[in-house]
């Protein structure tokens, strides 16, 4: 064993990592009752499963295909993995009334500026935006920006 790792964060979710001598790694990723294995090499990702099958009451799922409310899609001839949060974004737009609205490559525009004065100044502005629950859209932005949408970052920093 050449290195190992384990990071545990507040939200109950861990990572443990091992490298292997021959350079390669094989990953644990649990969150509370889910977890995913990843590794290179199917033998490491056996004999791991072995050992907590030993330890642990599991069931074998297969490839994956969602964790976390991600999509997991892989394209093995080009090598290459792709998660997608796009039914969270749909529930997302829904939940604030915007699945309707007109989608955009881009997120926010760069000659995009907000102001104060774009800020409700009167009482009746005041109380119609006291109904949207704005501060739970930035934090839904944000978690897409974190898991899958770096491209949100710019936007999202923009109107927290």
């Amino acid at each position: 064993m050449i290195g190992q790792g384990y990071y545990r964060s507040q939200f109950d979710d861990c990572i443990y990592f091992q490298k292997i001598p021959d350079g390669s790694f094989i990953y644990l990723l649990l969150y509370v009752d889910d977890m995913l294995i990843v590794s290179r090499d199917k033998s490491l990702i056996r004999k791991l499963k072995t050992q907590l099958n030993n330890e642990f009451e599991m069931k074998e799922l297969g490839a994956a295909k969602k964790i976390l409310g991600m999509e997991i899609h892989r394209d093995r001839q080009a090598d290459k993995l792709f998660l997608s949060q796009q039914k969270y974004i749909e529930k997302v737009l829904e939940r604030f009334s915007m699945n309707d609205c007109k989608p955009v490559s881009t997120p926010l525009s760069a000659h995009f500026k907000l102001s104060s004065d774009l800020c409700p100044h009167i009482e009746e502005e005041m109380e119609h935006m006291s109904h949207f629950p704005y501060a739970s859209a930035v934090g839904s932005l944000m978690y897409a920006m974190v898991c899958t949408g770096p491209n949100l970052a710019y936007a999202a920093s923009m109107v927290s």
